[in-house]
This record gives C-alpha cells, sequence and structure tokens, in this order.
C-alpha cells in the first residue's frame, strides 16, 4: 500500500466504517463516536457486527472463538491481549464467545476451541486450534503474511 493510499478501518465501538489517509493509518478517531480506532484492545464480537468488522476492514481480522468456561481460552486471553496492543496497525484482533454468539460459531463449524481464525476481505485464509504462547502466535501469523 503506498503512502497515500486510504483503508478502511471498522469502529471497536459503534461499527462505523471510517476511510484512513495511507499516512495516517494506525492513529485517528471514529468520525461517528470519537472513540480510538487503533485502541491496541481486543474488539468483541457478536452475531450482529461480526459481518461488518470482518467484511469490512481492509487490515486482517483475527477471531478468537473461545468460552467462558474453558481452561485453555482462559490461559489464551491474555496472549490475544498482548497481541492486539503489539499489532494494532497491523491486525485487528477480535474475541467471539462462542455460546454468546452461536449463529456465527455454527457457521464456522467451530468444534473445538479455542479456534483462532485469520481473516483477508471478509475471508478465512487459515484456521488454527488450541492455546499458544506469543511466540508462537506471531510466527503463525507470519506464515500467513502478516508482518
Amino acid at each position: 500500500m503506498s503512502e497515500t493510499s486510504s483503508i478502511h478501518v471498522v469502529c471497536p465501538k459503534c461499527d462505523a466504517v471510517n476511510r484512513i489517509p495511507g499516512e495516517r493509518k494506525g492513529s485517528g478517531q471514529c468520525g461517528k463516536c470519537g472513540a480510538e480506532l487503533f485502541s491496541g484492545q481486543p474488539i468483541t464480537l457478536t452475531d450482529q457486527n461480526f459481518a461488518r468488522q470482518i467484511g469490512r476492514n481492509d487490515l486482517p481480522v483475527l477471531v478468537d472463538f473461545w468460552a467462558t468456561w474453558c481452561g485453555p481460552c482462559q490461559m489464551m486471553a491474555p496472549v490475544f491481549e498482548q497481541l492486539a496492543g503489539r499489532q494494532k496497525t497491523k491486525l485487528r484482533v477480535g474475541k467471539l464467545e462462542t455460546e454468546q454468539a452461536p449463529q456465527t460459531a455454527a457457521r464456522f463449524g467451530i468444534r473445538s476451541i479455542p479456534t483462532l481464525i485469520l481473516f483477508r476481505g471478509g475471508q478465512e485464509v487459515a484456521r488454527t486450534s488450541g492455546a499458544m504462547p506469543l511466540q508462537a502466535l506471531e510466527s503463525w501469523l507470519q506464515q500467513q503474511g502478516v508482518r
């Protein structure tokens, strides 16, 4: 992407689509609600906002399909938060609680958790299951072309 091209970034709070000039990539506030667009925090995904967050972001989106009762999911949570902070200008990081969003979990055939799915342009491009340390997760993302 050239410095003059723009990208579309969906607000993590209100789901509004924002156009960010290339030279400002990694900074900015939502034009609708004023929230920070690159907060470095995982986005909460639901059945209602999933399609917009996945399909309208020009950044790749990594989704953690998890459940509150899942021990490995709880172990993975701090790793996922660290990843969100470290990769905030390159990658959107979202969490979808499978029991709160059963339609989306079923749509993607989630059978084990945690399951991580990487999306680009609204399409699934890679998937892995199980908890992993931050270094292994970043290595997996690099193998998928997220740099």
